[in-house]
């Protein structure tokens, strides 16, 4: 009688945090353990990407991956997306974010399953054509508190769109998530939907594609954080449910139409410090 093989996992690729060198201390990429207890929860094998300056290795970890997470960290340098720096700006190593930014691309290209975690869905969007807020409390004057360095456990609720990957997550619990940003979605890219705001001030907390050939949600808030609840984590548990079925069909399971049309929530808009740049490459 023939043995039959066990399934074989999803392998869901990590990009990591990085600390350059300095005082001739190496450098070194890391990894909060919220984001692989999140995969390997799910039922995920996670296969972790460290910053590396020879993207030929990273490809070929692609060739065998089933989806990406990226993960939150510093701020992205709005120099690379046309703008002026920001004073409260707080970039993170410039080695990360080439890299993050070439991958980003490399995994749109190849339509690969993306879940993005705070700056991580920020740089989503900006990748897919969309803009940034630069610091809230300057864009968004009537903004809600969204980071409290004194609070690593700040939190606040969400309204959410009906039938969404979020609604499939929190259904009709209050909600209330870890929230540590100061900058934000503004223009939403082509092809994306908001799947949840902030109430109150209606800052940008989830996208979601509407490519029907490509999975891909950006969450503002870190459902791998101490802060995060159970409810939180399940992100991750839809996620991988999600690509599983995207490996069966080839079609993104997560489409859905908004109850009412899409629409800004904050006229108000700067483009005084924008300016040309060149495009990043690694």
């Amino acid at each position: 009688m023939l043995s039959r093989q066990p399934q074989r996992r999803l392998r869901i690729g990590v990009t990591m945090a990085y600390k350059p060198e300095r005082n001739e201390v190496q450098g070194v990429s890391y990894l909060f353990e919220g984001y692989i207890a999140g995969v390997v929860d799910a039922g995920a094998v996670p296969v972790l990407l460290p910053v590396c300056n020879n993207f030929d290795v990273i490809l070929e970890q692609l060739d065998d991956l089933d989806g990406v997470v990226f993960v939150g960290g510093g701020d992205l340098d709005p120099r690379n997306d046309g703008y002026m720096l920001h004073p409260y700006t707080r970039p993170m190593p410039a080695e990360r974010e080439k890299f993050d930014r070439a991958l980003m691309r490399e995994v749109a290209r190849r339509r690969l399953p993306v879940l993005a975690i705070g700056v991580g869905m920020q740089l989503l969007n900006v990748e897919q054509g969309g803009a940034l807020f630069l610091h809230i409390p300057d864009d968004i004057p009537h903004a809600f508190p969204h980071r409290d360095p004194m609070d690593p456990y700040h939190r606040h609720g969400l309204v959410i769109e009906k039938n969404s990957l979020l609604d499939r997550v929190y259904g009709d619990n209050d909600v209330r998530v870890s929230s540590m940003h100061h900058m934000a979605v503004d223009d939403v890219a082509p092809n994306f939907l908001v799947s949840a705001r902030c109430p109150g001030d209606n800052v940008v907390e989830a996208i979601e594609s509407t490519y029907e050939d490509w999975l891909a949600v950006g969450v503002q808030f870190h459902p791998e954080s101490t802060a995060a609840s159970v409810l939180d984590r399940r992100i991750f548990n839809e996620f991988v449910k999600g690509v599983a079925k995207f490996n069966e069909t080839g079609r993104n399971p997560f489409l859905w139409t908004p109850v009412k049309p899409e629409r800004s929530q904050n006229s108000e808009k700067s483009r005084s410090n924008l300016y040309p740049t060149s495009e990043i490459t690694i």
